[in-house]
């Protein structure tokens, strides 16, 4: 401590140097391969050759299976952010109110949360196996349905399937995030407001939105990169089939990579989702800052 008194903000910065390199080195390096790697032709050992230039991108953007991907992941990560949102709210709400169980409720809410998210799609492909399948057998035996369904083998039942589950594994998360944010909000703002002869919407317009919404954003933000980069849910299911009908761009992208040996245009995927997830991020984050300073 006397010695970083002594030379000031420059031993400071000789302190934390090491550290710095460090991480730079670790996000740095990958980074710098992967744009070489987009940027060269590579055989299938990985070997980098000759420098082709954007011939990995055209080869993507020609590739209707990249385009059918990308807009799939869009929507996929839209329809499966917007239904935790609003799934994971209420719930939120709930689990935030006083009444008897509560703990045990909060409990088997957030306890899906420590389940790993492959073992929970192994074991959803199995009640879904059109042979043996729980789900076949519970409603053959309820009476609503007279013949087994083969709900994995088509894109039509398969990807929003898989868009269910994502909402459904993406909910413990979000409830807790928004639980952070209820928790803070001050029990005297309600008092006041139901003082003030404000009803239940009111309220929730007025006093609860307002102040969850920085936990609002974290928690959409959060969850697009968490679910557009999601490998297991699609993989497990359906591994992106039949013929390539549910495929997102991170199962594509392994395809390409370990699959077809084309590591080129895989790495030229990783980089055109990277800017994305960072060109999103930037556009939400500017309409955040800019609703803020309007209010």
């Amino acid at each position: 401590m006397i010695i970083l008194r002594r030379f000031g903000r420059a031993a400071y910065l000789w302190a934390i140097l090491p550290s710095i390199a460090l991480v730079l080195f670790l996000f740095g390096y990958p980074i710098f391969d992967i744009v070489r790697t987009s940027l060269h032709e590579v055989t299938r050992f990985g070997a980098v050759g000759e420098f082709i230039g954007t011939e990995n991108f055209e080869f993507l953007f020609a590739d209707p299976v990249f385009i059918f991907s990308l807009w799939r992941t869009l929507s996929w990560t839209v329809v499966v952010v917007a239904g935790t949102i609003l799934l994971s709210l209420p719930i939120a709400m709930i689990l935030n109110e006083d009444f008897y169980g509560r703990s045990l409720a909060r409990t088997i809410v957030l306890l899906p949360w420590a389940i790993s998210l492959t073992m929970t799609a192994i074991v959803w492909r199995w009640a879904l196996n059109g042979q043996y399948g729980m789900l076949n057998a519970t409603l053959i035996r309820l009476g609503l349905s007279s013949e087994r369904t083969e709900w994995l083998a088509t894109a039509d039942l398969a990807f929003p399937i898989a868009i269910g589950l994502g909402m459904l594994v993406s909910t413990p998360f979000t409830v807790a995030v928004l639980l952070g944010g209820l928790s803070s909000v001050p029990r005297e703002l309600y008092d006041a407001g139901r003082i003030d002869g404000a009803a239940g919407p009111t309220i929730f317009r007025f006093i609860t939105l307002p102040l969850l919404a920085p936990f609002l954003n974290l928690a959409v933000i959060l969850n697009i990169i968490y679910v557009f980069n999601s490998f297991p849910i699609i993989w497990v299911l359906t591994q992106g089939g039949p013929a390539n009908s549910t495929d997102i761009l991170v199962t594509y992208l392994y395809k390409l990579a370990f699959r077809y040996g084309d590591f080129g245009p895989a790495a030229a995927m990783s980089l055109i989702m990277v800017a994305l997830l960072l060109i999103f991020s930037v556009f939400y984050s500017w309409l955040v800052t800019r609703g803020e300073y309007r209010g």
